[in-house]
């Protein structure tokens, strides 16, 4: 899988996941799907309502942000392509959590957040079998 998007729009999720240092922050990306291609052209970033003293770790979309932002890509002919989040003094690589709370077919990008700003973003997708991440192809440009 490839997901591609312009610097500026990954310059927003980077601005919004460093908004939300030390905690977790997170979203939606939208977009254009042909093929094993995927191409971002809105980002929609939701409110983290985790329990306040588990952000740090751990994120939750506000209810219904899920469902919200599927109908609005259904609405404008677009696709709900995947979801970004950032992980907070840690690699950007997926956690156990992520694993059990994926989703087939998503993107998931996950920057790696810290002090000094957005360190790292990376690309995965979840198996079928739901096992594990296979790392993609992340293209801004």
């Amino acid at each position: 899988m490839e997901l591609r998007l312009s610097t500026d729009l990954y310059t927003q999720v980077t601005s919004h996941l460093e908004s939300t240092f030390p905690n977790e922050g997170g979203g939606f990306l939208v977009g254009n799907l042909n093929g094993d291609t995927r191409t971002v052209t809105e980002i929609h970033p939701v409110e983290n309502v985790f329990e306040t003293e588990e952000q740090f770790h751990r994120f939750l979309a506000e209810d219904g942000a899920f469902q919200r932002i599927e109908d609005y890509a259904d609405d404008h002919g677009l696709t709900l392509l995947g979801y970004f989040h950032s992980h907070p003094n840690s690699p950007a690589i997926p956690s156990e959590f992520d694993r059990v709370h994926a989703l087939p077919f998503f993107a998931y990008l996950i920057v790696s957040v810290m002090p000094d700003g957005a360190a790292e973003g990376r690309l995965w997708e979840l198996k079928s079998d739901r096992s594990a991440f296979d790392e993609g192809a992340l293209t801004i440009q």
